[in-house]
């Protein structure tokens, strides 16, 4: 994955958010409320308690009310962008293109998160547990191997392409003994913990240390939750580069009011680190520009795979 070349836009965007005080709020004819939708992943508790701090910035910033929704599962944000019931989300890049895919003119994707080395991807993660003896997919022959959500990028999406390519069939009783849904990022990395499952994938940046649950991503926020302790777990598969999901506005939204979210988000780790790291899911560079173009191969992508 090429590295984010234009991090300067970002020094922009924050110059824009700076003034931000001296523009009046968006006026409640323009808007009446704003809705924040969280994918699924983790518990509903968490999640809100991780983007408590965006909320209360929006609701700051644009002078209405300001609530998060956190649906069970992926399905439950995309359906809300697509009606209307959501005006803001941080898709997976297959989110997005289920969405695009529904209604083109539903959402626009206007940022991503930037790791700390610069890049803008993550991988999908196979992962057993250490006393498994399992330490690679020719392991797994017989097994239970656990996704997490449909409408999930390296949940779903990239694995259950990969893989395949890879030699070992994800029809339940081809190679492994079953192939399941566990619900969520969460649910996978917990369940395969617990030993609910033998093996399954999740996300993350891949980048610091497998102990911490590297710098961002699922396990990252597992660790920080105290659910797992990663060393009693090991990494057996690696996913190629996929492009970081985007930070989706709906695209019916007042000009002055998706300026706002741009310039506030874009500002986000140099005006509150801590409230970027439970945002983002870990430790990031910044928060940068992207454009539809980014995700134009996992559209086709999730197109093959699942036809919308």
């Amino acid at each position: 994955m090429s590295k984010i070349r234009n991090l300067a836009a970002v020094a922009a965007l924050a110059a824009t958010v700076t003034g931000m005080t001296a523009v009046a709020p968006a006026s409640a004819q323009e808007i009446e409320e704003f809705r924040i939708g969280i994918l699924g992943g983790e518990n509903a508790n968490d999640r809100l308690r991780s983007n408590e701090c965006v909320r209360a910035k929006t609701e700051e910033l644009l002078g209405v009310e300001t609530k998060l929704y956190a649906p069970a599962d992926y399905n439950g944000v995309i359906e809300g962008l697509l009606g209307g019931t959501i005006d803001m989300a941080w898709l997976g890049a297959s989110g997005y293109a289920a969405v695009y895919l529904e209604d083109p003119e539903a959402v626009e994707p206007v940022l991503v998160k930037v790791n700390v080395d610069g890049s803008y991807g993550y991988h999908s993660i196979g992962f057993a547990r250490a006393d498994s003896g399992i330490t690679e997919l020719a392991d797994l022959e017989g097994k239970v191997f656990a996704f997490g959500d449909p409408n999930s990028t390296s949940g779903y999406l990239i694995p259950s392409i990969e893989i395949p390519k890879a030699g070992y069939s994800m029809k339940p009783g081809e190679f492994f003994g079953d192939v399941v849904f566990a619900g969520g990022h969460e649910q996978t990395i917990v369940g395969v913990y617990n030993g609910d499952y033998d093996a399954g994938v999740s996300w993350a940046d891949g980048l610091g240390a497998w102990e911490d649950g590297y710098n961002s991503g699922a396990f990252r926020k597992a660790v920080d939750s105290g659910l797992v302790d990663m060393t009693e777990m090991v990494e057996i598969w690696r996913s190629n580069v996929i492009p970081e999901g985007p930070i989706v506005l709906r695209k019916e939204l007042p000009t002055d009011v998706k300026t706002k979210m741009v310039g506030l988000l874009a500002s986000l780790e140099s005006m509150d680190a801590e409230c970027a790291y439970g945002f983002m899911a870990g430790e990031i560079k910044g928060i940068a520009p992207i454009t539809h173009a980014a995700y134009e191969s996992v559209i086709e992508a999730r197109k093959a795979k699942i036809g919308n």
